[in-house]
């Protein structure tokens, strides 16, 4: 299935305003962890051909879905919201069920810029590693040099 093409700016755009707007509501360690993995988006963007910096930014934004499941559920409050409370909430979870298709868009680049599956399962099917080296061994089976005396007529000598 060959996902539609998103750019990595936009993804950008769209989690800066939707917690820009959630961090009405939730403070501390919400918006510490969300800017803070934007910022390495934006090192992803500026970067377009590293695959430390998209990865760092897959990764980060992976660990947020935790973390704003987690921030969220412990300082949502049922009752007592203002209406601009209840909207800051609103965004914050809208931010967080657009990660994980964030998430698919991310790793996709992350798959155009070179970088490998990061699950390899063998059971899946053939590997599929490359390897930046080439082997300098010939493609025979080298031969051992004790094995050889014996085969052309010559006997160990005893001692």
């Amino acid at each position: 299935m060959e996902l539609p093409t998103v750019n990595l700016k936009t993804i950008l755009l769209v989690h800066w305003l939707l917690t820009t707007w959630g961090c009405i509501t939730f403070s501390g360690p919400y918006p510490w962890a969300n800017f803070t993995i934007l910022a390495v988006g934006v090192w992803a963007v500026a970067q377009r051909d590293s695959i430390d910096a998209i990865s760092l930014f897959l990764g980060g934004l992976a660990a947020t879905i935790f973390l704003d499941i987690v921030h969220i559920s412990i300082f949502y409050q049922r009752a007592g919201f203002t209406d601009t409370e209840r909207f800051g909430a609103g965004m914050a979870i809208l931010s967080l069920l657009l990660k994980p298709l964030s998430c698919c868009f991310i790793y996709h680049m992350y798959r155009e810029r070179g970088g490998e599956l990061l699950l390899h399962i063998g059971f899946l099917g053939p590997s599929q590693e490359r390897s930046d080296y080439q082997t300098i061994d010939s493609p025979e089976a080298p031969t051992d040099p004790f094995v050889g005396s014996e085969g052309r007529g010559h006997s160990p000598q005893g001692y």
